[in-house]
């Protein structure tokens, strides 16, 4: 029929515009009712998934919900190993995992949450790692009692290098990623931006990175935006991921020899 109105699915990431409002925006998140556009400012407002109330490259179409999936072989968790069904979680292990602070905690929570609970693994942040020479000979690791910890910034001649080359125990594994702030281990493809923004020395990274991307909103905020943003493994860099691969290991292989 001449002039019918295509549907459209709408998938995530298409780019859109609400023909009344004149709102543009990429497709974060659809239910049966509406749908969520964010625009180049992070800016996210939800439309109705009414009849021909959209423009896709300034046509008119009507948005769908888009048929779900049907699932192919093994479910996999955040990370890409299989995912267990019907977890019941483990009995946690003696052995732990710390990061620096509560934003590493989350994002490992995120993506490797489901990995954990198999194995039992608890992970604690430390609120820094100033003291963690102190921390470690609390602890009091062994064979069967593993300590692994991340750490940010771990690059040679850094503070956090040196403070990493005081534990020395075999039952201690240190290893940490090249990134300021945790948050620079999130792609910058995931959050839509050309690339993290470089903090002149003696600013706030956070609150300069903030500044330097527009983003009117504190910290928190911020940090709520990015961790939302992530998704799977692969929104994620390969300093970071390889690295929390390496303690899970670690600190689940007890009695190998060191």
């Amino acid at each position: 029929m001449k002039g019918k109105i295509p549907q459209v699915p709408a998938e995530l990431d298409l780019v859109v515009e609400d023909a009344e409002s004149g709102f543009c925006g990429a497709i974060v998140a659809c239910d049966k009712e509406a749908v969520t556009l964010e625009d180049r400012f992070g800016k996210r407002r939800l439309f109705p998934l009414a009849p021909a109330a959209f423009l896709l490259e300034g046509k008119t179409v009507t948005l769908v919900r888009p048929a779900a999936q049907p699932q192919k072989g093994a479910l996999r968790s955040a990370s890409g190993s299989i995912a267990v069904e019907g977890l019941r979680a483990r009995v946690a292990r003696e052995s732990r995992i710390y990061v620096e602070g509560v934003h590493d905690a989350a994002l490992v929570e995120k993506i490797w949450g489901h990995d954990l609970r198999v194995e039992g693994v608890v992970v604690e942040y430390l609120e820094g790692v100033d003291d963690l020479p102190a921390i470690v000979e609390e602890f009091e690791p062994g064979p069967e009692r593993r300590l692994g910890v991340l750490v940010d910034h771990l690059v040679a001649g850094s503070k956090e290098s040196r403070i990493a080359a005081q534990v020395t125990s075999p039952h201690v594994l240190v290893v940490g990623h090249p990134f300021v702030d945790i948050w620079q281990a999130v792609k910058p493809s995931v959050l839509r931006i050309p690339a993290w923004p470089v903090v002149p020395r003696g600013v706030p990274w956070k609150e300069g990175v903030i500044a330097a991307l527009g983003w009117r909103m504190e910290p928190a905020d911020a940090w709520r935006r990015i961790l939302g943003s992530v998704s799977t493994f692969a929104d994620l860099e390969p300093e970071l991921l390889g690295r929390v691969e390496e303690l899970i290991d670690f600190v689940t292989n007890p009695g190998e020899s060191d």
